[in-house]
Parts: C-alpha cells; structure tokens; sequence
C-alpha cells in the first residue's frame, strides 16, 4: 500500500484540532479538586450513561485497530471471537466482584487496598509492579500505535506524533484528574460508535458477495471448525487480554466511581456488549481484507478497506477515530498510574508519603514516564513481544488474587508460592522473539522431543499452565487441608 493518503500538514492539524477539542472540554468542564480521592474516582455519583461510555472507551484504545484484524488473518474466527470475549469478559467479572469490593471498601479507590488488606504487603508489592509493568506497556503501545497510523498515512515522523499526542492528554488529565476523563470519554465514545458504523457501512457495501460468503469463498479454513488454531488462538487472546484488564486501575477507578451498584451492574453489562461488537468487528475485517487479498499485511487489514479509495474524508475519519481511542485510553492510563501511586506511593518509596504534595510528585514521576514513553514511542519498537509477557505475568496472578478473594485458606504464603509456580511454568514455554522455541522446548530441551501442537502452540500453553499450575496448587493444598 502506498503512503501519503493526506498531507503531513492535513494529518498534523486534524490531530491537533481533536486534541485541543478535548483540552478545551476538559478546561471549560474543570472544577476545583478537594481532595486525592475526589482526583481519583470524582464524586462517586456516575450515572449509566457516564458510566458505560467511559468503561467503552477506555477499553477500545488503537490497538483494536492493529491488534484484532492482524490476530484473525492467522487465527480465524477462533481468534475474533477469542479476542472480543477477552476484552469484554472483565466488565462481566468486574459485575461479580465490583459490588462485592465495594461493599468491603464503600470509599475504596484501588483494587490494591483489597489486594493488602486480603494477602498483606508482600503480595500487594508483587501486584504493584505486576500492574505497573502491564499499563507503562500498554501506555508504550498505544502512543507506538497512533505515530505509526500518522507515519503510515502521511509520513509523519514518529517523534512528532507521540510528542503531540503526549502533551494533549498531559495537559487536561493532569489538572482534572478522573472527572475529566470521564467528561472526555463521553465525546470520544460517540466518534468512536459513529465511525466505527460508517466503516460497517462502507466495508459491507465494498464487496460483491456477503461478507461471510466471500470469506467462505477465499479463505474457508479461517472459519472450518476443525482448523485448530481457531481454538488455540481464541483461547490464547481470551484468557491474555481477560486476565490483564482485571487488574486495570483504570476499571476499578471506574467500579468505585459508580452512584451505586445498580448503575455499576448496568453500565458493565452495556459496556461489555458494545465492546465485544466493535473488538468482533475490527477482527471481522481482517477476515474480510485477507480473503480479498491474502498478501495484505495483518496489521493494516482495517485500513486496506477503509482507504482503498483514497477518499479524504474518509482517511480524516479514520485519523479522528485513532486520535480518539488513543486519547480514550492513554488519559485512563496516566490517570490509573497517577492514583496508584498517590494510594500506594510509600510502598513503592518511603519519601512517597501521604500527604498534601504526593499529587504533585505523583505528576512528576507521571512526566518522568511521558519522556520515557516518548522515547521508546519515538524510535517505534515493536512493543508486542513486552505486552506479551506483561500479559502473562498477570496471568500468573490472576487466580490467586481473585480466587483468593472467596477462599479465605490462601494465605500470603501459599499466594507468593503459587504465583512463582505460575511464572515460572509459564515462562519456560513463554515464546522467544521469533516464536518458535522457548526456554525448555529448543533450550534446554531439544525440539524434536516435543510433539507437532506444543511446538506450534507455545503461547497458548504458557498462557494456560500460568493459569492452571496456580488453581491446581490451591486445590490440591485446599483438598489436603480438607482430611486433617
């Protein structure tokens, strides 16, 4: 595909024209912060409406751009479906356990205040990096992605792109805090639905056969249920991208900011639903645009479609849908890094005390990470392998934790052990960089020892043995203790 849809100067002032749109809402819409709390969760009175469009659109960031439609041109059906249900699964997990949480914490502000209260300080230190690793990733990630679409459309140099988009977001979130993400998602969640319907729209219109006959047509082991990697790949993207969201900040600031747990049960039950349609569809036209062309590259199957016709305005529409899921999601980000750190901040370092100035060195070490960011952003590293494995990590502690929240019999011992157990089982078929060994399988054992569905399924079986070694410890301690 050819570069240069738009001009570097068209493309540069659509970007800037949408970022200041949403510093101009959060500036007219800013109100004076009472308190760290009030800067962490508002005033706990979200309504539905406020409540399930800023649950969407924090969760949709650009990688629903990139990451589904690549993931589908190699996992079929198994892999949309795996990926949708994986980014819409936690709101459903989050509608048993956030009234729950909330009964325990009524002014709780982090799912860690649950995590040190349950297991102690050594567990909460464990999750603390956990989830710091996983959001300064996906934070990487997402400014990665919208320098890249920028660069792709019209050659923009990547520094330029993560720059701007950086200080756009840094300029509201900072002084407004959670109300004013929740106030911007509200905008963004609307561009986000209005174009993600005219691209239903334009792609169905596009081609001759029905989208799914064509794809029966061309690519018919993308949907044949007994193409293996349909599964494998479903599996792989559900429990990854299922078990890191729960231990998204951003998701538990939203549980506690609720007006009450009716409104949180149907905000998640709506957010879920609208999130699995979009997430299905951007893997959807991945299926589409290989069978159209099987040399499209995966992670450009959305816009093969969309821009085929280098219509101007459809290129901007495209370009205001990235802008708004990357902002959607990095101001979550920078807000649900900033709380932990006010909530937790004598964990992490004793001269992060409570207090009045822990905001301001919260926004400190906030701009610190943006420059590290815009480093790594800048020189446009393929991130995936590092989200891989912050996927994993969480996996290994995902049972435990809220496993641990019914079992009362897990103490902060058998915890600790049983997330090592699930790391270390996990790491040792955890894929190299080119996927094809691992520590054990190629290492320190030789390849041709381990059957065909091992060798091409490594990332879906660290994935599970990080879920299941820890479920299997427990049970079996929990069994044992069960006879004395």
């Amino acid at each position: 595909m050819e570069k240069n849809y738009l001009s570097i100067q068209t493309s540069l002032t659509v970007t800037i024209i949408v970022g200041l749109f949403f510093v101009a809402l959060g500036y007219l819409n800013y109100k004076k912060i009472s308190n760290n709390a009030s800067y962490i969760v508002g005033n706990r009175k979200e309504n539905i409406f406020s409540l399930t469009t800023s649950l969407t659109a924090s969760a949709l960031g650009a990688w629903i751009l990139f990451g589904p439609p690549s993931a589908s041109t190699w996992g079929g059906i198994g892999a949309v479906i795996g990926y949708a249900l994986g980014a819409a699964t936690p709101m459903l997990f989050l509608f048993n356990f956030g009234p729950k949480i909330r009964k325990e914490f009524p002014n709780g502000l982090t799912l860690t205040e649950f995590i040190k209260k349950r297991f102690g300080i050594v567990i909460l230190k464990i999750s603390l990096f956990l989830i710091f690793f996983y959001m300064t990733i996906f934070l990487i990630a997402e400014v990665t992605a919208i320098a890249y679409l920028l660069n792709f459309l019209s050659s923009v140099p990547l520094w330029i792109t993560a720059a701007i988009t950086l200080i756009i977001c840094l300029l509201y979130i900072l002084r407004g805090g959670f109300e004013l993400s929740i106030i911007t998602d509200k905008y963004q969640f609307i561009f986000i639905t209005l174009i993600i319907l005219l691209s239903v729209f334009l792609i169905l219109n596009n081609i001759n056969l029905s989208s799914f006959e064509l794809i029966k047509k061309k690519s018919p082991n993308l949907i044949d249920i007994n193409y293996l990697p349909n599964y494998t790949a479903g599996l792989t993207f559900f429990i990854a991208v299922a078990a890191t969201n729960l231990f998204h900040q951003g998701n538990w600031q939203r549980v506690f900011s609720a007006k009450n747990n009716s409104v949180l049960k149907f905000s998640l039950i709506y957010s879920s639903i609208f999130i699995f349609i979009i997430v299905f569809w951007m893997g959807y036209t991945g299926l589409i645009a290989y069978s159209l062309n099987p040399k499209v590259m995966p992670d450009l199957g959305f816009f093969d479609l969309m821009l085929n016709d280098k219509n101007s305005l459809i290129v901007i529409a495209v370009l205001v849908l990235a802008i708004s899921l990357t902002l959607s999601t990095i101001d979550t980000l920078i807000n649900a890094i900033t709380s932990l750190i006010i909530v937790n901040g004598k964990q992490i370092n004793k001269s992060l005390k409570e207090g009045k100035d822990i905001k301001k060195k919260a926004n400190i070490i906030i701009l610190i990470l943006s420059v590290f960011v815009f480093f790594l952003a800048s020189k446009g590293f393929s991130i995936l392998y590092l989200f891989l494995l912050a996927d994993l990590l969480c996996c290994a502690a995902v049972v435990t934790i809220f496993y641990g929240f019914f079992n009362k019999k897990i103490d902060s011992i058998l915890a600790s052990s049983t997330i090592i157990a699930g790391l270390i089982f996990g790491l040792l078929f955890f894929p190299n960089q080119n996927f094809q060994n691992s520590i054990l399988v190629g290492n320190l054992i030789s390849i041709d020892n381990f059957s065909v569905f091992v060798r091409t399924n490594l990332l879906f079986i660290s994935f599970a043995l990080s879920l299941v070694i820890p479920f299997l410890i427990i049970s079996i301690y929990s069994l044992r203790n069960s006879f004395k």
